[in-house]
């Protein structure tokens, strides 16, 4: 329906019509989502879901619209199209992505990768090993994660060195944070794919372009402030996260452990992301012909992360003495945390699916296309805005790719355009990351460092992670 269009019949709660009434209900969708997530302290899911209903009925889509009806299997619903739209392309990725982090995570993978950086860049150089380490550990395993997992060898080099955590912990904190924002099998840049319908390899190559002078910027900050604060090593975190680490490994690891390769923990990690690049520029270099079905097969992401996860299975598990036992303990374990994910995710397909279908999302196109403001700096902006409001970066990035949607479905965008637009919208989400945020809390103690210092420190990192990731994005744009 487009804002000029006659409003919906047998909508239960017809509320407006045309360019302003929509531009309202968008208005008011957006403050109620903000209202229900940081003050009611509702769960990102049920917001979501909620607040698509409310737009929905505002917008004039009627009660089969919005559910179909239990009489007619074939009648369209918006909310299970949204939901199964995305969810269809989303899951399996995550699914597949945490899975092989979690062998990576279990094995020791992380601990090899870190001591053997420390140990090639020497002790002076132990702060940008840490980030190093952060980078490339960062893309198959959650933040979070990352934290929990590397944080004992943070304290051990700060200790080494005698000089503040910070040194150490905030290029580690970048490299994971920027991996978790921009590159693929992360929830936020797949979901984003999935709902403005772009290849991975795009994602992942416009990824690296971004995020890697990003985190530069990153390190850059983080060795200034980290000579100017001076923040001990917290010793009770030190045996907190020991003792925790020794009973999670004394549940999940297998009875005999050898020392990984890191040569096989680059590989694991390497190998979707080659076959994804490969599968994507083979189109570009290879015309039709059996060779390029046969590249574009092993590198569809679901074939991909299959095949890495096995590859991991073997030589992390089988081949290191696991039992078939606990690599399904490792993986199952591994999904638990998964199912916010998605449904938040799936929730956010539903967003803008009810856009669309109420013509909200047209609306918004014109409106946004009349101001005159790049869709970059727009979606940037819409983004970083929804970050600050409600601290998560996931529900950020999903409502922001379904009000920008159609914005770039008018457009005639190449899919490399488009992972730009992806990269402006990641780099939002990350935007000042401060109380209303999880992550600003399990920084600030896991590192032992008070709410005021973490504000100087993690939160302007993470800004300056943001902002340089947006202005290599927009030169990028320019080009291509």
């Amino acid at each position: 329906m487009s804002p000029s269009s006659p409003p919906h019949t047998g909508g239960l709660l017809l509320l407006v019509d045309g360019t302003a009434g929509l531009l309202t209900v968008a208005a008011l969708g957006i403050a109620l989502l903000l209202f229900l997530i940081i003050r009611v302290r509702l769960q990102p899911f049920v917001a979501l879901l909620a607040v698509s209903i409310a737009v929905g009925l505002m917008a004039g889509l009627s009660v089969t619209e919005l559910f179909g009806t239990v009489q007619r299997s074939d009648a369209v619903s918006t909310i299970e199209t949204g939901m199964g739209g995305i969810l269809g392309h989303v899951a399996i990725i995550i699914g597949l992505g945490t899975m092989l982090g979690a062998i990576l995570e279990v094995s020791g993978g992380a601990q090899v990768l870190a001591s053997r950086l420390l140990n090639l860049f020497g002790e002076r150089r132990a702060p940008l090993a840490m980030g190093l380490t952060g980078l490339v550990f960062g893309i198959p395993v959650f933040f979070d994660v990352g934290i929990f997992v590397l944080a004992p060898i943070v304290y051990a080099a700060a200790k080494r060195g005698g000089k503040s955590i910070l040194l150490y912990c905030l290029p580690l904190l970048a490299g994971l944070s920027m991996t978790h924002a921009f590159l693929p099998p992360h929830p936020g840049p797949v979901a984003a794919a999935g709902l403005l319908h772009v290849d991975l390899g795009w994602v992942i190559l416009m990824g690296a372009v971004c995020g890697v002078p990003a985190v530069l910027a990153a390190w850059a900050y983080a060795a200034w402030i980290g000579r100017r604060v001076f923040v001990p090593v917290p010793q009770d975190m030190v045996e907190a996260a020991e003792e925790a680490k020794r009973a999670v490994l004394d549940e999940r690891r297998a009875p005999s452990e050898q020392p990984v390769a890191l040569g096989t923990v680059l590989a694991v990690i390497g190998t979707p992301l080659a076959l994804i690049l490969a599968a994507t520029f083979s189109s570009i270099a290879l015309g039709p012909s059996t060779a390029r079905s046969v590249i574009e097969f092993f590198g569809h992401p679901f074939v991909a992360l299959t095949l890495a996860l096995l590859l991991a299975y073997y030589v992390l598990g089988v081949r290191r003495g696991w039992s078939r036992k606990s690599l399904e303990a490792v993986s199952t374990s591994s999904l638990k945390p998964v199912g916010n994910i998605l449904l938040v995710v799936g929730a956010g397909g539903v967003f803008g699916a009810v856009l669309k279908a109420g013509g909200v999302a047209q609306a918004l196109a014109d409106t946004f296309d009349d101001v005159g403001l790049p869709v970059l700096a727009l979606s940037y902006l819409i983004s970083l805005v929804l970050r600050v409001a409600q601290g998560s970066a996931t529900v950020a990035i999903v409502t922001t790719a379904g009000i920008v949607a159609p914005l770039l479905a008018e457009g005639d965008h190449s899919q490399a355009f488009v992972a730009l637009v992806i990269m402006a919208i990641s780099a939002g989400s990350i935007f000042a990351s401060h109380v209303n945020d999880g992550g600003f809390w399990i920084v600030a103690k896991y590192f032992g460092i008070s709410e005021r210092d973490t504000l100087k420190t993690w939160t302007v990192l993470e800004s300056v992670l943001s902002l340089a990731g947006f202005a290599v994005a927009a030169g990028v744009s320019v080009f291509v």
